[in-house]
């Protein structure tokens, strides 16, 4: 077999190995959700609890566990580059493909509240990086300002974040199951990704910020990418909106100052290349948010081509 085409069978072998351990991500954090939910309301808390919690954390838990596995194993880019990565998906095919299937309303709260603090918080973190290195007092930071941005969220009775917990199934013991075997499907394809996507850049010839900002955002990405679409065919539009904007600022706050805490981040000058890309790509989306209270389907477009974009920069650097 030449070189070429023992190149080859390498990474068509770890992409097959992605493709698995995405969906292994997919149905473990299905798994943690359902059985995460039903315990939560049997314990009697209310949606907006839930909403912020359970939910949140469940629907991050392919974000928390590949960037948590590949900061514990020695791949700091990797890990850097998947939270990065992962809020460009998420405000450029995301949200722009769900607004191609439906105009997305904005509420006052979306625009002058969650959106400015996206703003700040990827301000934050750009700068944080500038040093090329995010240490745990900064993923201490980073969890301080999560807890209070969650309390805001409380206080304000944020309905966008609420669950309806007269559609929660009533607990059974078989949810104790899901819960603990979905955490360790995520656990445990989360290491593969890692572990695939390492091995995919070094046998492709790509640094391994360039698959974590594309290949493995992309797969942590899926289930926000499904959800917000069918949200906007259901025509529950402005809720896909605000979740993606939280869901971004979660993965700075939470997933990035765990990752930091567990262990110290060193990263490549292409984490503050990227960084500032998506910080464009913020003001953009704050920007569009703000003019006529909605993000119409030129506008998807857009935010679709900026990421497209950004890919194609990455790759070619």
């Amino acid at each position: 077999m030449s070189l070429l085409q023992g190149t080859t069978v390498a990474i068509a072998v770890d992409l097959g190995l992605v493709a698995a351990a995405v969906g292994g991500l997919w149905v473990g954090a299905n798994w943690f959700v359902a059985g995460a939910t039903r315990l939560a309301r049997r314990l009697g808390l209310s949606g907006l609890v839930i909403g912020l919690t359970v939910v949140a954390f469940g629907t991050s838990a392919p974000e928390f566990a590949v960037t948590v596995d590949a900061a514990v194993a020695g791949n700091p880019d990797i890990s850097v580059a998947n939270v990065v990565g992962s809020n460009v998906v998420n405000l450029g095919f995301v949200l722009g493909g769900a607004a191609l299937v439906r105009a997305l309303p904005t509420s006052r709260d979306l625009v002058w509240r969650d959106s400015l603090v996206l703003v700040g918080v990827t301000t934050l973190v750009l700068g944080l990086l500038w040093d090329l290195r995010l240490g745990r007092s900064e993923g201490l930071l980073l969890l301080g300002l999560l807890v209070g941005y969650l309390a805001v969220l409380v206080r304000s009775g944020s309905a966008g974040v609420a669950v309806d917990t007269d559609r929660i199934e009533p607990f059974e013991s078989v949810d104790v199951a899901r819960l603990v075997g979905g955490l360790g499907v995520v656990v445990g394809s989360a290491h593969l990704l890692v572990a695939s996507a390492a091995g995919l850049a070094g046998a492709a010839g790509v640094s391994d910020w360039v698959v974590g900002a594309t290949v493995v955002a992309l797969g942590t990405s899926a289930p926000e990418f499904v959800t917000s679409v069918a949200a906007a065919r259901r025509g529950r539009a402005g809720l896909s909106a605000g979740n993606l904007v939280g869901s971004c600022v979660f993965n700075f706050l939470g997933v990035l100052g765990v990752a930091a805490l567990v262990a110290p981040l060193p990263v490549s000058p292409a984490a503050v290349s990227g960084t500032t890309w998506l910080l464009a790509t913020v003001v953009l989306v704050a920007v569009l948010f703000g003019t006529r209270r909605v993000l119409s389907r030129p506008e998807g477009a857009l935010l679709i081509a900026v990421n497209a974009v950004n890919w194609i920069v990455d790759f070619l650097r």
